[in-house]
């Protein structure tokens, strides 16, 4: 098969497109013919090296999550899947033709739900979910303020605490206002406004997708007993607020979720938007899209 191959951090030139050989499915796993994958920020940022001392590669490596394809086989002890059907998956070593997937982390396609879109969802998806669900835990009723909400985890997150039956409020950059008032959020607050900050009382929770200065502006909005739940870590002064929960989020894989998640999508009650789709052999070109930010999902079409 083709697939991008890492041999040592650097730049998007790093990323070799080339034959490697076939993955096989072993027991309890399930062999993909991927149709796309997706480009999220963890795959430029392994790339690069930024996150060696702490999640170090072992080369060659291929990067990419998002799986999106077609089964090819099924490997022993496996029940529910069949060549031919429609799947989905948080996975590893995605930007390749082929890959291998856990069974138990494979769900099926839902119906309207084209495949090759498809391949945008798991990670953003569930790590927006997960961010609500295991991070804040936000209850009916609570005021929640997801930071970054207009990019593709905070869309989820958005959705995820309206469907709990919080109260949401999106927070996001001035230039993003108007775009930030059609993804379903209860109120839209530019969080680069000193005087839109101002009048930000306190809140139950933070979602945060952002980090930085903002995260630890944030905190301090946060009420006594309430929890700041991050995809980025504590934010540099979480010492300083005590009285805060600080939740790390790292997601997990989930089919039951992605599927639900998924469903949402394909009905058009979620929109993850989709900004280019380029060939699998173009990734390093994809991911240097990707890292100047401000766009939707790109894919790689396998």
């Amino acid at each position: 098969m083709k697939a991008v191959v890492l041999y040592e951090y650097g730049g998007p030139d790093k990323l070799k497109y080339e034959g490697v050989a076939d993955p096989v499915a072993g027991e309890g796993e399930v062999l993909v013919r991927l149709a796309a994958t997706s480009v999220n920020p963890i795959d430029y940022k392994l790339r690069s090296g930024a996150y060696k001392d702490f999640m170090p590669l072992t080369f060659p490596w291929i990067p990419g999550n998002d799986i999106a394809g077609l089964v090819r086989q099924v490997g022993p002890g496996v029940d529910g899947f069949a060549p031919g059907d429609k799947v989905m998956a948080r996975g590893t070593s995605a930007y390749a033709e082929l890959a291998v997937v856990r069974a138990e982390e494979l769900t099926l396609v839902p119906d309207g739900l084209d495949l090759v879109e498809a391949a945008a969802l798991p990670v953003v998806t569930l790590t927006g979910e997960q961010l609500i669900r295991r991070g804040t835990g936000i209850k009916a009723g609570q005021t929640l303020l997801v930071a970054g909400a207009v990019g593709s985890v905070g869309r989820s997150a958005v959705w995820t605490a309206k469907k709990a039956g919080a109260i949401v409020l999106a927070g996001v950059r001035t230039k993003q206002v108007e775009e930030a008032k059609g993804i379903g959020a209860d109120e839209v607050i530019a969080l680069d406004d000193t005087a839109a900050m101002e009048k930000l009382g306190f809140v139950d929770a933070v979602a945060d997708t952002v980090g930085g200065k903002t995260a630890e502006a944030l905190i301090g909005q946060v009420k006594q007993g309430g929890v700041f739940a991050s995809v980025l870590g504590p934010p540099g002064n979480a010492k300083m607020n005590p009285t805060v929960r600080v939740v790390p989020i790292q997601m997990v894989a989930d089919a039951k979720t992605l599927r639900s998640l998924a469903e949402d999508v394909a009905s058009k009650r979620l929109i993850i938007p989709i900004d280019r789709m380029v060939p699998l052999e173009d990734a390093g070109a994809g991911q240097a899209a990707a890292a100047k930010g401000g766009i939707g999902k790109v894919l790689l079409l396998a």
